[in-house]
């Protein structure tokens, strides 16, 4: 899974990698983080701060972290901003009530210069349901095609079943930049 490919990517040792995680209130956020670690997925809530999975596997540091959505908190996202070297931003593909909101902070995110170059990957979360706007048709409300400054990939995934997860996975590892710290 994740580790093995972590594993064949690692390029010196005690490597550490940082995921940042964001996307609005009931994104799926946090069970995707649970889905990652294999963590028990049934009881979740909303995210009040953040949450950080570490998993450590022959020398190489996996942290993720998994910052809360809601309004009140987004302003404090910039607090995390430093050293990700990978930001995977979750949709809710179901929700196009909110498609406009998300796809401001999405925006406002890519401008700031603290994540600048940092590959994006957009997981378009919840193609589980019937409601859900495919991942291309996201894209295209996004302008993902504008984007020049990075590498960037839209996945459609479904965070209950696990379904695309894996490879959302893939390409950040292929596309992880190491900042020289």
């Amino acid at each position: 899974g994740l580790l093995s490919i972590l594993r064949r990517l690692k390029q010196s040792p005690e490597q550490e990698v940082r995921l940042l995680l964001l996307g609005l209130d009931n994104a799926g956020k946090t069970t995707l983080l649970k889905q990652l670690a294999a963590e028990d997925i049934s009881h979740i809530t909303p995210t009040q701060g953040f949450n950080i999975k570490s998993v450590q596997s022959s020398g190489f540091k996996l942290n993720v972290w998994d910052i809360g959505g809601q309004r009140k908190i987004r302003p404090y996202w910039r607090n995390y901003f430093e050293n990700t070297d990978v930001l995977i931003y979750v949709i809710d593909s179901s929700d196009k009530k909110r498609l406009e909101e998300t796809s401001l902070e999405l925006a406002e995110l890519l401008e700031e210069e603290k994540l600048a170059a940092v590959p994006l990957l957009i997981f378009a979360n919840k193609q589980d349901l019937m409601t859900a706007t495919p991942a291309s048709e996201l894209a295209e409300c996004l302008n993902l095609h504008t984007i020049r400054d990075r590498m960037w990939q839209v996945q459609a995934c479904s965070a209950l079943t696990a379904e695309g997860v894996q490879d959302g996975m893939t390409w950040v590892c292929r596309n992880i930049s190491f900042r020289k710290k």
